[in-house]
């Protein structure tokens, strides 16, 4: 439900947990609608944990969730993903028992990103379109959690270390196609370490530490 505003995704006094261990200690954080965020800090900062609190992966949480008009806390991560949140995660975990095609139809659902969309933004996926995910490079495997995640057609693309272990013309690829993702009226959150590039691609951001 939207509710009108310029945020579509605000976070408020967000504490986590593991067991014991406190993680997170009152975040807040807004991500307008038609922007591209980036949330940055060194490794053992909370970045992913925030993102696991957003998709309902972390139950050990107090604070207030708001996407799009929605209180999602307390939801399951299938829940949040049907309301519009799509997630690229650490490691990509892409399919490796199916093919680049497989792996993007099971995410399918209807809007405006199909596979010929997908083809036309990373044609080299194209190519590869019935080859197995496990024969892909890191970087076409990173090309190929991006299309999955943007076939679910969500209204905020969230992605954990988007560049990890990439080569920096790949990863400079990957700033260029998530620019043009962006275009298309896609609210993007990028959870990364302090980079340069990454600020400058941003429309805003916030450091965690």
């Amino acid at each position: 439900m939207n509710m009108g505003s310029d945020s579509l995704l605000e976070i408020s006094d967000l504490k986590a947990s593991y067991g014991e261990v406190e993680a997170l200690k009152g975040i807040q954080l807004t991500v307008k609608r038609g922007e591209i965020t980036c949330l940055l800090g060194k490794n053992g900062m909370g970045k992913s944990t925030i993102i696991k609190c957003v998709c309902g992966m972390l139950e050990t949480m107090t604070g207030q969730i708001n996407f799009d008009g929605n209180d999602i806390v307390g939801l399951q991560s299938y829940m949040i993903a049907r309301l519009g949140v799509g997630l690229v995660p650490e490691g990509r975990r892409v399919f490796t028992s199916l093919s680049v095609q497989e792996n993007l139809l099971s995410a399918s659902r209807n809007g405006f990103w199909d596979l010929k969309k997908i083809f036309n933004l990373f044609p080299i996926l194209g190519e590869r379109g019935s080859q197995s995910a496990l024969t892909l490079s890191g970087g076409e495997q990173q090309m190929l959690a991006i299309g999955r995640a943007l076939m679910t057609n969500p209204s905020l693309l969230i992605l954990d270390e988007a560049t990890e272990g990439l080569s920096p013309i790949v990863s400079e690829q990957v700033w260029e196609v998530l620019n043009k993702v962006s275009n298309e009226g896609v609210t993007i959150l990028i959870v990364d370490k302090l980079s340069h590039r990454l600020v400058s691609l941003s429309h805003s951001g916030f450091i965690i530490e």
